[in-house]
C-alpha cells in the first residue's frame, strides 16, 4: 500500500478481533514508526504491551481507581473496558532534561511516534485506536504500569485485527482499503506577506 492510500484509509475500527500482532512483531513495527520526527533523537517514550490476563489487570485498577463498588454492573464495565481488544499498548512520554529541546517538543514527538505507529500498523493490516480519557491519571493505574514521577500516560493503542480483513486478519488490507474524502483545510492554512522589514 502506498503512504498516501494508507494515510487516506486508516482510520479507528471497532469492534475489533481477537488477532494481534506477536511481540516480536510489534517490534518491528515500533522500530519503523521510531524514524518518525524527533529533535536530537531522544526517543522521549517507552511502550508497555498488555495481552491476556494482564488486561484484567489494568481492569482491576481501573474499578478501584475510579471507586466503583465491586460486584456491581458499572465495576463489570469498568473492567471490561481493556478486554475491547487483545492487546494494548500503554503510551508514556518519558521526558528528558535537554538544553534544546523542551519538554512540549519530547511530547510532540511522542505523539508523531504513535501516529506513525497506527499508519505501520494499519499498512500491516491490523486496527489501532488510542483511547485515553482520565484513566490516564489514576493513581492505581500509574502504580500498575510501574510510572515514574515525572513519565506521563497518554493512553493506550488498542490493537487487533480489522473485521474487513478477511480470515487471515494480518494480512494486507487490500481491496477492503477506503479511501476517505480529504477534509475541507482552507481555512487552516494562511501565508504571511513580506510587508515592510522593520528593525
Amino acid at each position: 500500500m502506498d503512504l498516501i492510500t494508507a494515510i487516506r484509509s486508516r482510520r479507528s475500527t471497532a469492534p475489533v478481533t481477537d488477532a494481534a500482532p506477536s511481540e516480536a512483531e510489534l517490534r518491528e513495527h515500533l522500530a519503523v514508526a521510531a524514524h518518525s520526527p524527533d529533535h536530537a533523537g531522544l526517543r522521549p517514550w517507552r511502550l508497555i504491551s498488555i495481552r491476556g490476563a494482564a488486561r484484567q489487570r489494568l481492569g482491576d485498577a481501573l474499578v478501584t481507581g475510579f471507586g466503583d463498588e465491586p460486584g456491581t454492573p458499572a465495576a463489570a464495565k469498568t473492567a471490561s473496558r481493556p478486554l475491547r481488544a487483545p492487546l494494548l499498548v500503554a503510551i508514556v512520554c518519558t521526558p528528558v532534561q535537554h538544553p534544546k529541546v523542551p519538554a512540549w517538543e519530547q511530547l510532540a514527538a511522542t505523539a508523531a511516534m504513535v501516529s506513525t505507529l497506527e499508519l505501520v500498523l494499519f499498512n500491516a493490516g491490523w486496527t489501532a485506536m488510542w483511547r485515553s480519557g482520565p484513566a490516564v491519571e489514576l493513581p492505581e493505574v500509574r502504580r500498575l504500569l510501574e510510572l515514574a514521577e515525572h513519565e506521563q500516560l497518554l493512553g493506550w493503542l488498542y490493537i487487533g485485527g480489522s473485521p474487513d480483513t478477511g480470515p487471515a486478519q494480518n494480512a494486507a488490507v487490500g481491496s477492503a482499503v477506503v479511501e476517505q474524502p480529504d477534509p475541507e483545510v482552507g481555512g487552516k492554512l494562511s501565508e504571511l506577506s513580506a510587508g515592510t522589514a522593520t528593525v
